[in-house]
């Protein structure tokens, strides 16, 4: 799946443990009714985002994930869902056409 639009935002690294580390990036969608969408950039995916800047217009390349998660004391059952990036790549008036 992709998404196009224009970076809002881009989050810094974060250091989840020693093995695992992730970065936001929030796009605006360009359509009649713009959608804010945070894609999160995990493990070796975080340095693809340094080379883009807030404001330019963007291809995202994601896949959608879901999981189960069990409270240990309640059993209770809750679902998440998140968006991961894997590829980026920069549209439009831009310097450069480099897909990363």
């Amino acid at each position: 799946m992709e998404i196009q639009g224009s970076i809002k935002l881009i989050g810094n690294v974060q250091e989840i443990s020693p093995t695992f580390k992730k970065r936001e990036l929030v796009v605006t969608t360009n359509e009649q009714y713009p959608q804010t969408i945070s894609v999160e950039f995990v493990q070796d995916k975080t340095d693809l985002l340094n080379k883009f800047e807030i404001g330019q217009n963007v291809k995202v390349a994601i896949n959608l994930r879901g999981r189960e998660w069990e409270n240990p004391q309640t059993k209770e059952i809750k679902y998440f869902n998140s968006i991961q990036g894997w590829r980026i790549e920069l549209l439009g008036n831009s310097n450069s056409d480099d897909d990363l």
